[in-house]
C-alpha cells in the first residue's frame, strides 16, 4: 500500500490499542478534586479505559472571568496547579494512583492563548498577538473573550511553552497531551515540542483539530470531528449511509496509516454547547456508540456517559454528576473488552481496515469486516428509523462467527439475510488458533 505521509513510527506501543476515557474536574462535588478524581479510578479501568485525558489543571484567570469559577482553558499559569483541584502532590498522587491501575494519563494543554492575567502578560508582554489598536486580543472570530492570543513568532516564547510542557513529563510523570485548538497554534512547533517530549520518554499526544499534517511528526491522534457531525446527520435524517461512505472513503484514502482519530459521541464542547448524546443522537445513540468503538478509530468516553448523565454540564460552573449504573456503561464496558480482546480493533494501522461488505439497503444500512490473520469482526448497523432485512454480496463475511454480546454461533454464507430493528446492530466475531 502506498504511504500516505506516516513519517513518525515512535506511537508509545500502549497507545495503538487504547481508549480514552475524559475526565471534566469541575464534576465533582467539592475542593480536594484530584482525591475524589482517585477514587473513581477503579470504576474507569473496569469501564476498559486506558487513557485518563484531565481537562486543565492550572490556576485559571480572574480578569474578565466566565461565570463564577471561570474557563478552566483561560489558563493563569501554565507552571500552577487550580488549588481548587488540590496540591500538586495531589496530582502527583493521582497520577501514580492511575498508572499503578495500568492507566495513562495525559493533561489538557492550552498553548494558543492565555487568560488576560497570565504570569506572561507581566513578564512578557511583547509574546502576545497585538490587535489593529496595539493592543491585546481574543481568538478573531470567536467568542473568547476571557483570553488572548500569544504569537508564535517568538522564539523565546515557543522555548516557554516547550520547557513548561517537558516539566509535566519529566517532573509529575504525566504520560501526554490533549493540545487545545492545536490547529490554531503553527505545526512545527509541535513538531519540535514532540521531539523534546519523546527524548524524556515516549508520549501520547492528541490534537483538538481535525488536519493529517499533524499526524506526520507530532501527534498520534486528532480529532474526528466530522465522523460526529456525520453520525449526528444520520440520526437527524438529514443523511444516508452514504455519507459514512464518504467519511471512511476519505479516511482510508487520505490520511497517514497510522494516524490514530479519535471517534465520539460527546465531549465537554458537544456536552455544553451542543447537546447530550440523547438530544444529538435520540434513538440512534446505541448504533452510534458501537461503530465509534468497533469502527475505525481511538474511541472517547465523555465523563457521565456511562452513568446515562441526561444534562448539559455548565461549563463555568461546578455541576456534579450523579454516578449510577446505566446500560450505556454496561455497553461501553462490553465494547471496549471487545477491543482489547480483538487484534483486528486496534487503532490505525495496527489493526485490520475496514472493509465494507455490500448489502442491498446501503442508504440504510453499514455493513463492514475487519479481519487479520488472528481475528476478526463482522459489523451491521441499521442506521434509520425503520427496520429493515438485509442480504448481502460478496464473500468477505462467510464462515462460522460469535456473537459478540450473546455468545451465540452465527453462520454466515451466501443465503445469510439479517433482520434488524430500527436503528438495531450486530457485531460478530470469530477467533483463529495460535
Amino acid at each position: 500500500m502506498e504511504d500516505r505521509g506516516s513519517v513518525r513510527l515512535t506511537h508509545p506501543g500502549w497507545a495503538r490499542s487504547a481508549t480514552l476515557y475524559q475526565l471534566n474536574t469541575r464534576q465533582f462535588t467539592s475542593e480536594g478534586t484530584f482525591r475524589a478524581a482517585m477514587a473513581q479510578l477503579p470504576r474507569i479501568r473496569a469501564l476498559g479505559a486506558d487513557i485518563v485525558w484531565l481537562m486543565p489543571i492550572h490556576e485559571i484567570g480572574t480578569a474578565r472571568r466566565k461565570g463564577s469559577l471561570g474557563s478552566p482553558y483561560a489558563v493563569k499559569d501554565h507552571y500552577s496547579v487550580n488549588p481548587e483541584f488540590g496540591t500538586l502532590e495531589d496530582l502527583r498522587a493521582f497520577v501514580d494512583a492511575a498508572q499503578a491501575l495500568d492507566l495513562r494519563v495525559i493533561l489538557d494543554w492550552v498553548a494558543n492563548h492565555t487568560a488576560w492575567d497570565h504570569v506572561l502578560v507581566r513578564e512578557h508582554p511583547d509574546w502576545y498577538e497585538r490587535g489593529r489598536n496595539g493592543n491585546f486580543r481574543p481568538t478573531p472570530w470567536c467568542d473568547w473573550t476571557d483570553i488572548i492570543d500569544l504569537d508564535y513568532r517568538q522564539p523565546g516564547l515557543r522555548r516557554y511553552m516547550a520547557e513548561a510542557m517537558t516539566y509535566w513529563v519529566a517532573e509529575v510523570g504525566v504520560d501526554g497531551f490533549r493540545c487545545d485548538v492545536a490547529g490554531f497554534v503553527p505545526v512545527d512547533f509541535w513538531n519540535a515540542v514532540r521531539r523534546e517530549l519523546d527524548a524524556v520518554r515516549p508520549v501520547f499526544l492528541l490534537a483538538e483539530a481535525e488536519a493529517r499534517d499533524l499526524h506526520v511528526e507530532a501527534f498520534d491522534a486528532t480529532y474526528a470531528w466530522s465522523w460526529d457531525d456525520t453520525m449526528q446527520r444520520i440520526a437527524s435524517g438529514r443523511a444516508g449511509v452514504d455519507a459514512l461512505h464518504e467519511y471512511y472513503a476519505g479516511n482510508e484514502s487520505a490520511w497517514p496509516d497510522d494516524a490514530m482519530r479519535m471517534t465520539f459521541v460527546s465531549n465537554h464542547d458537544r456536552n455544553a454547547w451542543d447537546g447530550t448524546p440523547f438530544e444529538r443522537f435520540g434513538d440512534a445513540l446505541e448504533a452510534a456508540i458501537v461503530l465509534s468503538v468497533v469502527g475505525d478509530g481511538m474511541p472517547l468516553i465523555h465523563n457521565g456517559q456511562e452513568a446515562g448523565n441526561p444534562r448539559r454540564l455548565a461549563f463555568f460552573e461546578r455541576d456534579p454528576i450523579d454516578w449510577r449504573p446505566h446500560p450505556i456503561g454496561e455497553l461501553y464496558r462490553h465494547l471496549f473488552a471487545l477491543k482489547h480482546e480483538t487484534r483486528a480493533l486496534a487503532n490505525g494501522a495496527w489493526g485490520a481496515p475496514m472493509l465494507q461488505v455490500p448489502n442491498d439497503a446501503e442508504l440504510q444500512v453499514l455493513s463492514f469486516v475487519r479481519e487479520g490473520d488472528r481475528d476478526g469482526i463482522f459489523a451491521v448497523l441499521n442506521l434509520s428509523e425503520s427496520s429493515r432485512e438485509v442480504a448481502f454480496r460478496d464473500t468477505l463475511h462467510h464462515g462460522r462467527w460469535e456473537d459478540a454480546f450473546s455468545g451465540a454461533s452465527v453462520p454466515v454464507d451466501e443465503d445469510t439475510r439479517m433482520a434488524l430493528d430500527a436503528w438495531g446492530w450486530r457485531v460478530l466475531v470469530r477467533r483463529r488458533a495460535a
